[in-house]
């Protein structure tokens, strides 16, 4: 098929329990429990559902240290009843008390860099170098611990920049802007290095869409200019319920990783999180970054369409379901039908009053079938072909 989006940024390769998020690996798709952390049978139990559903990666919250001991727990127990799934903490507490704590038991941890260093907003207009320096001094303190438990056991860190938490020194010397929410992230970054440390991944989200792609487009040609290249993890984040939650998610992630940006995505819904995955599934099998389902190609018929064609769709869609590496193309009439399905590999198109044609790639195969035997026709040839 005709790759028709941008070549992806070559990020490094980051092992995450056992899957790796980066590099020519395909984007990861994960989401994050909505279940209490403290209610540990519940949240195995939600973890084992959204990895049934697809989820490779699951996020849990924790806010708190007692919080860091219900997840070595959840860990465990999860071992026990289902398997292995990896598991991110994400910790916007500010300490690294709780950081230490759980990169020792989960594959992954997230900090906020706008709340992991507790600083009393002061009013202050202007900072001098010296006390950009200190805070610096201060953040590097607080991250050594934590850099030294993700070490020691092989634990990924994600830093995660919000919009809505940048820290007062950044908001000053940059305004609430996509160009702060980069510094904040580049800060931390060259702290992990200077420490030793590379199995990152980075974000930046934001819930307004276009602060979000510009924020994620700025990342990048910073790190190009670091000589840095870590996975990127996309989000809208806030992007709400719906309809509207959708659009915005697909219009961010979407935009974004047909430029080439981006290592894995979460579709942010305030629903059932399992809601979030088939957004995601569908976001790459539409830019065809990873194809996990039959895709139908249909025309939005109108005037010119001699057969019914939605019920048809409908009745591929249902009966064809299992062929996930395949694509069919339901066209209306023989206007658009060839050109526009030619890169199916199979097809129908509306020919006669309710007869249609049948195509293998783009070749006719079958011409004036009754549209009542079309479907046990077009499963036919399928089969004759072998790929049933």
């Amino acid at each position: 098929m005709i790759q028709t989006h941008c070549p992806r940024f070559k990020t490094r390769p980051v092992k995450v329990g056992n899957i790796i998020i980066g590099g020519d690996n395909p984007i990861v798709v994960q989401t994050m429990c909505t279940t209490h952390t403290e209610n540990v049978p519940e949240v195995v139990k939600e973890i084992i559902k959204l990895h049934k559903a697809g989820a490779e990666l699951v996020r849990v919250t924790v806010p708190s240290l007692k919080d860091a001991e219900h997840v070595i727990e959840i860990k465990k127990l999860l071992k026990k009843k289902y398997r292995d799934v990896p598991l991110v903490a994400d910790i916007h507490h500010f300490g690294s008390d709780i950081a230490v704590k759980t990169a020792m038991v989960l594959d992954k941890i997230r900090i906020n860099p706008g709340l992991f260093v507790f600083k009393k907003a002061s009013g202050k207009l202007e900072y001098s170098k010296k006390e950009i320096t200190a805070e610096l001094i201060e953040i590097e303190k607080a991250l050594i611990p934590v850099l030294d438990a993700c070490k020691k056991n092989g634990t990924v860190m994600r830093i995660g920049v919000n919009h809505g938490s940048l820290s007062e020194r950044l908001t000053v010397m940059y305004g609430d802007t996509p160009k702060g929410m980069v510094e904040s992230a580049i800060e931390y970054l060259k702290i992990c290095e200077k420490n030793h440390f590379k199995e990152l991944v980075i974000s930046l989200k934001a819930s307004n869409v276009m602060v979000m792609i510009e924020a994620n487009r700025l990342l990048v040609k910073r790190m190009i200019e670091e000589k840095m290249n870590y996975p990127l993890h996309l989000g809208v984040t806030e992007a709400g319920a719906g309809q509207m939650g959708r659009i915005k998610g697909v219009l961010g992630i979407g935009t974004l990783l047909a430029e080439g940006i981006g290592d894995t995505i979460r579709v942010s819904l305030s629903e059932d999180p399992i809601n979030e995955l088939p957004v995601c599934y569908d976001l790459l099998q539409a830019l065809r970054l990873r194809k996990t389902k039959l895709e139908l190609i249909g025309c939005p018929t109108c005037g010119r369409t001699r057969f019914d064609l939605p019920p048809m769709l409908a009745k591929i869609e249902k009966e064809f379901s299992h062929l996930k590496n395949l694509s069919i193309a339901v066209m209306g009439c023989i206007v658009n039908g060839p050109g526009e399905m030619a890169d199916a590999d199979y097809g129908m198109m509306g020919q006669g009053e309710n007869t249609v044609a049948i195509f293998r790639g783009q070749t006719l195969v079958k011409s004036n079938v009754l549209q009542n035997q079309a479907i046990a026709t077009l499963k036919r040839i399928i089969k004759d072909d072998g790929k049933w």
